[in-house]
């Protein structure tokens, strides 16, 4: 991955040559091993190259060359430590550890849209199974898509949100009791799948219209949408498509990639999303409540129960 790719171009640069800071976040994030790394980084604090290829049967080639990627990104910074010889661990930054409630909006939108037993994640303050939901950081109440309202930059156009395709498709994880496969990798580990859904959120509809906002191919469209359809994200009508209860539930897990980028990868105002929560009126400032006791809920606080 260059090192364009992943920062905001000086404002010489044509537009059109530049990414959002959500392009960049996808640009990253939006890979299936990548998460995976992420997701045993934060639930088994794994943090050696033989640790993440031995839980994930991932080959050496690929897991190289994303955490090469992750270091770059400033996700994670390597430290040297002595086994027998010297050897380097990668340990999650500032600004990796940000990325923990995204990790958590996607294991609870994956809780309560499939089948799929998951292990409960605990909230050690009050003892309860947090069942965490979207909540505004302002006013701390309970916060869905319908509930907010979004203004786009002028800049904020999908041709300076999709980046070329960094990496050949590669077989995926395999499936496990930590994994979130498949459905939420369906919609996140592709980052096409996450652009039309980002679309839809911003009230995109019609086939051609998604054309037309985001340069996509018709057949990659097509198969893109075909997939919604069939994982119930989205529901064709008359008026185009429209995303149903479980694709408008995905909403916690966008509204994290957002507060993620625009907070860690700064760029000018006109290439910004501003999100506001309409109740209270404040900006977009996610974070997770427990429905246990309503509390915000912390990284250092919490704990997934993976003793059965």
């Amino acid at each position: 991955m260059s090192e364009a790719t992943l920062t905001v171009a000086p404002p010489s640069a044509p537009v059109e040559e530049r990414l959002t800071p959500i392009g960049q976040a996808l640009t990253i994030l939006g890979d299936r091993w990548v998460l995976m790394i992420l997701q045993r980084a934060f639930l088994l604090r794994v943090r050696t190259f033989a640790g993440w290829r031995d839980e994930l049967g991932i080959s050496e080639s690929v897991l190289a060359s994303r955490l090469k990627e992750l270091v770059a990104c400033g996700i994670f910074e390597t430290a040297a430590y002595r086994n027998g010889r010297v050897r380097y661990e990668y340990r999650l930054t500032e600004r990796g550890l940000g990325l923990w409630s995204l990790l958590v909006a996607i294991y609870s939108w994956e809780r309560d849209w499939t089948s799929r037993e998951l292990p409960p994640l605990i909230h050690d303050a009050c003892g309860n199974e947090a069942r965490p939901v979207l909540g505004c950081g302002h006013c701390h109440t309970a916060m869905t898509a319908r509930a907010t309202h979004t203004v786009r930059g002028p800049d904020a156009t999908f041709a300076s949100v999709h980046a070329p395709r960094q990496h050949r498709r590669t077989t995926g994880p395999r499936p496990d009791y930590l994994g979130y496969c498949p459905d939420a990798l369906e919609i996140l580990g592709d980052r096409w799948s996450t652009h039309v859904l980002a679309a839809a959120f911003l009230g995109v509809k019609r086939f051609g219209d998604f054309q037309a906002e985001m340069g996509i191919a018709p057949s990659v469209l097509t198969d893109r949408l075909r997939r919604f359809v069939d994982l119930g994200v989205l529901r064709p009508a008359e008026s185009g498509y429209r995303l149903t209860d479980r694709g408008l539930a995905f909403f916690e897990v966008f509204a994290f990639i957002v507060d993620w980028a625009q907070r860690e990868l700064p760029a000018p105002p006109s290439f910004l999303l501003d999100i506001t929560h309409k109740s209270c009126g404040a900006g977009l400032a996610p974070v997770l409540l427990c429905t246990g006791c309503d509390g915000v809920l912390a990284r250092r606080e919490v704990h997934f129960d993976i003793s059965a």
